[in-house]
């Protein structure tokens, strides 16, 4: 997820203080990671620095000055060209599981047996987002099922690889 690009969306909702716009981050984007106060206010500084949002303000206070920021009409334009730019889905041609998949395989070791336990890892996980889905609001929903429906590809990966662990030794030990 681009968080600038984000952090710049949220401030299009309207003037926001840095606090109130990692707030906002929070409560929509990191449910299960929030983002850190510093990453915030780094990328507020970018942004002004960009031009893509204006400061309004600061306010003195028993704490550090608050600093209430706008988005600017560049800034309005970059969140429209970023929201309507299709993301280019990621294959992930290079996985780590298939590297350990053809490494086993080279090493003549027990290649069927690391499929099983991933795809037990791969079940684990799906079982723990499903429990979180329970009362969850839609947009935890949501998430969950994005990381779902990304896990059970995966696991066709696994299924179909075991299937074809015979052919696939034979490519890569050219036996």
């Amino acid at each position: 997820m681009d968080n600038t690009q984000t952090l710049l969306g949220i401030l299009g909702t309207g003037p926001s203080y840095g606090y109130d716009v990692k707030r906002s981050y929070d409560r929509y984007f990191g449910s299960k990671k929030p983002m850190a106060f510093g990453q915030v206010y780094a990328t507020l500084a970018r942004l002004l620095r960009d031009g893509l949002i204006a400061m309004l303000g600061e306010e003195t206070g028993s704490g550090p000055d608050r600093k209430r920021y706008e988005i600017t009409e560049v800034g309005r334009k970059r969140v429209s060209e970023w929201m309507f730019t299709p993301d280019v889905p990621e294959a992930q041609l290079q996985s780590n599981l298939f590297a350990k998949t053809v490494i086993a395989l080279l090493l003549e070791d027990d290649a069927e047996g690391l499929l099983d336990i991933q795809r037990g890892e791969h079940m684990a996980r799906l079982r723990e987002l499903t429990s979180a889905k329970r009362g969850a609001n839609v947009m935890e929903v949501l998430m969950c099922d994005h990381a779902m429906f990304h896990i059970e590809a995966d696991l066709r990966w696994i299924d179909l690889t075991a299937a074809r662990l015979t052919e696939l030794r034979a490519q890569v030990t050219g036996a």
